[in-house]
Order: C-alpha cells, then structure tokens, then sequence
C-alpha cells in the first residue's frame, strides 16, 4: 500500500472515533474559547445549579451550628474551677521568728553582729522560703523604766537606724517581708509595765506602729497579750491603725494562754496568733486522737477566720516536742491550714539543753565551733552539717516549705478527717482539680496498719481514694520517694510522718 493511502486510511480512522476522543491540534486548541458571560449566567441560574447552591450552603451553616453546639455542650458539661479566695503574703509561707539577735549570728570572729549580721544571713534564710522575719524586739528598753524606754530607738548594741534601712532594703529584693516585735517591756519583770501606765503605754504603742510602719516595716508582733490592761481595746486600735497605713501590713498577736475561748476573743484583732494551745500536748507523748480532737476544735472555733500553727509564742520546737518526733510535727505545721511560725534553728533541730547553751535564746549552730574553741558540737547538729544532706532536717523542712508556699490543696485548701485507729492521725487536704495531698502521722510506739477510707457524708467536693498514692516524704525515709503505697493496707512506723500525693479525678 502507498504512503498516500496509508495517511487515508488513518484520517479515516481518526473521523470514525466520537469527537471527545479526537486528538485536537494546535489549531483546534487556539480556537476554544470556553463559555462566554451570557452563558454562564445560563447555566448558573438554571433550576439544578440554584438547587445544588442551596443545599451546600445549608450544609455548611448546619455543620456550623452542629459544632457551636457541641463546643457549647463541652464548656457546660466541664467542671467549672473554684474562685481562688483572697490572700495575703502572710498567709503563702511560715513566719521565721528572731527574737534574739546576737544568739542568731553565733559567737562571729569577723565582729559582724546585730542588724548587719542579720542582713548577711539572708540567702540562707531565702533558702528556707520563709515569707516573713519577725525581729526583736529591738528598740531602747530600760528594765521596768517606761521613761527610760524609748520604741522608736533602736538598741545601739543591735545596730543603727541606717542599718536597719539596709536590712529592710535587702529583704526586700529577696521577697522576705520584715515584721517589727514592739512588746515595750522585754527586760523587764512584765511586759507591758504596770497597770496604771496602760494609757501611757497605749499612746507610745501607737506612735510607734505609726513610725515604723511609715518606715518600710510589714508588720508588727506584741507578746504577752494576756498582761493588757484592756487587751481587746488596745489590740482593735492597733489593728486599725496597722491597716489603715496598708492593707498589707500584719499584726502577730503572741499570747501564752492556752484555753480555746482566751484565744477566740483575740482572733478579731489580729491578723495571726501564736499560742500555747499545743504546748502542753507537746511536752507528752499523747495520741493521734487527742491530736487530732485538739485540731479539730481549734479549727472549728475560729470558723472562717486564718489560723496559725506554733508550739508557744516564743519558744523552740525541740525543747518542746519529744525528740523522735520532731519531724513528724514539722510536716504537721507545714500541712495544716494556716501559717506554721518556727524560731530560729528550728529548722535543724536547735534546742537549749546543750552545754554551752543559754536556756532562753539558744546560739544558732551554723557549725561545729560556733560555741567558740572549748565546746565542740556533733557536725549533724548543725547547718553545715545538715546543709548538703538530703536525709537532713533542714533538707526536709526546705522540701515542706517549698511545697506549701506552690500547691494550691496546701496554700489554702479543704481539709478532712479520715477515721483511723487511736495512734493515728490521717486527713486529706485538696483544692478543686489540683493534685491532692495524705497525710498520715503514727504519734503511737508501734507499727500501725491502716485502711484509709473517706468518711461517709463528707462535706465538700466529692473525694475518693485512689488504691494507691506516691510518696512525696517520710520522716523516718522507710520507703523511697515516689512509691506506690496501698492506701487499703498503709502501714506507719511509730513515730512515722507520711505525705502522699494523688491526682484529681474528674
């Protein structure tokens, strides 16, 4: 066959195929010109187009409306969180008491001492996250003289006004707030002179809170409450005055009384007090029963009013509580609602009945020659000792510290009760949806083992226990931190402190 024939045939071929199948050429290509306006109007409002336009938009509105409502149905259905209550800074962290200034700063061989020695002590003391430091008393005090006492005079011995400036500035700057003791009498034979110079008194008191509150002082602390004459008078004028200059300003009322209605009658007049209402339970070896009723009628008298957490108004835990259970008291004042107040060295155990050892202010053991060359002291008695130490008190009470001024359940949480044996004292603290923390503390002299169960009727949000919680601290360091322990068989160790955590369960 030809060539001419064979270009026939497949033009032939090429015209029998249906015209989408065509191979379009270049010409073809540069005729199309797709449709013009007029007919895509035509074709767009054609009744099938109008119809499909319709449905999709009415789709996509419906799907709009199908998740808006279920975004709805999600916020509504979720737990709503609990409006935080209002807090103070006196309320975030326990309150360092230093009443004795030259017993804080040891026997110095640099002559730093009083106000000065004080302000170099302040990294160790932020170390201890302490929200406040209660000085002195520190001004001029002539024992027993009221014309020789003078509350708006620093004590040339302790330092100079200047001095103080410096201390206050520089506590500042590390977020420690700086509470001024003005009990006017604190050599003398009563606190608050005779009785019939109670006016007189009175009127000096208030100058002076004027002064130094005008002066960068956070707040003021009187001791001995229970001497006034007129306690409830004078304390409402202090406590208005206090405030009146700032809001932020604390008045730390200390009394030794120890009946549950002496102390009520104070509480209105007072930002925090510190009591000997455990003292005498301190000084025995009593049960977790007794603890717990002691807590429990001293929470529920002060109703909503704050609570504070002390041994005595001035005095230091481990002269007060048996030794083997020191710890555990350090994890209970750190773990109940309220401020815990601690005095110097409590946080490595310091205690008066040492050699060498003033009764009343004992000398802060910053290591093994601070009672000078002739009184050597054990190396874990003091803060040297114990600083590097992860099994150390001062570790430990650095570690409850930290926790109670971040978790909200320990900030300012619910408390409960859980039912235990006589020995034992067990109760949960939580707040909404934030990690929940046990505490179960064996005050008995053995091993106890507890099936800890929620009450029934408990008040507040519903709780339940898990089968087991993480072990955040024990004070006799029986179990590694971060086991698993039965909640439904925990066993105590006497004299043991326990700490557990538990996440929130919807």
């Amino acid at each position: 066959m030809s060539q001419e024939a064979e270009v026939d045939m497949k033009e032939v071929e090429l015209n029998e195929l249906e015209p989408e199948k065509q191979p379009m050429n270049a010409a073809a290509a540069a005729k199309f010109t797709g449709l013009s306006k007029e007919e895509l109007l035509k074709v767009a409002g054609s009744p099938a187009w109008v119809r499909t336009r319709w449905a999709l938009l009415l789709l996509f509105w419906l799907g709009w409306l199908g998740m808006l409502a279920g975004a709805v149905v999600i916020i509504v259905q979720a737990p709503r969180c609990r409006e935080l209550p209002t807090q103070r800074w006196w309320h975030q962290g326990p309150v360092y008491r230093l009443g004795a200034l030259k017993a804080f700063q040891g026997q110095p061989s640099n002559g730093t001492a009083g106000l000065a020695g004080v302000k170099a002590r302040l990294d160790y003391l932020s170390t201890l996250k302490v929200k406040a430091l209660v000085l002195g008393p520190i001004h001029k005090n002539v024992q027993d003289d009221l014309g020789g006492t003078d509350l708006q005079q620093i004590d040339p011995a302790l330092g100079t006004l200047q001095d103080f400036t410096n201390l206050l500035l520089e506590a500042k700057k590390k977020n420690i707030h700086i509470v001024l003791d003005l009990t006017p009498n604190y050599r003398g034979r009563s606190s608050w002179f005779l009785p019939h110079q109670s006016e007189e008194v009175n009127e000096r008191m208030k100058e002076a809170l004027s002064f130094w509150l005008n002066n960068g002082v956070d707040g003021i602390q009187v001791l001995d409450v229970q001497n006034l004459t007129d306690a409830s008078s004078a304390l409402s004028q202090w406590s208005n005055l206090t405030h009146s200059i700032s809001e932020d300003n604390v008045l730390i009322v200390g009394t030794e009384a120890s009946e549950l209605s002496q102390l009520m009658s104070l509480l209105n007049d007072t930002d925090l007090l510190s009591s000997s209402y455990l003292e005498d339970f301190g000084r025995r070896s009593s049960s977790g029963r007794e603890l717990k009723d002691l807590v429990t009628s001293y929470l529920d008298a002060t109703g909503g009013h704050w609570c504070t957490w002390t041994y005595s108004q001035v005095g230091h835990l481990a002269s007060l509580v048996p030794a083997h259970l020191l710890r555990l008291y350090h994890l209970l004042f750190f773990t109940l609602p309220g401020t815990p107040i601690f005095s110097y060295g409590d946080e490595i155990g310091l205690q008066a009945a040492l050699p060498g050892q003033p009764a009343e202010a004992p000398i802060m053991l910053w290591d093994e020659k601070t009672l000078g060359p002739s009184e050597s002291v054990n190396l874990n008695m003091t803060v040297q000792g114990q600083n590097e130490n992860p099994g150390s008190l001062l570790s430990e009470f650095r570690k409850l510290s930290d926790s109670r001024g971040k978790e909200r359940s320990l900030l300012h949480g619910d408390f409960l009760v859980l039912p235990t044996t006589d020995d034992l004292f067990a109760y949960v603290r939580r707040w909404d949806q934030n990690e929940r923390f046990l505490v179960v503390l064996n005050l008995g002299s053995s091993s106890r083992q507890t099936e800890l169960k929620v009450p029934p009727g408990a008040p507040g949000q519903k709780l339940e226990l898990p089968e087991k919680a993480a072990l955040m601290l024990s004070t006799q360091r029986s179990h590694p931190e971060g086991s698993l322990l039965p909640l439904r068989q925990l066993t105590v160790a006497p004299g043991e402190g326990l700490l557990l955590k538990f996440p929130y369960v919807a």
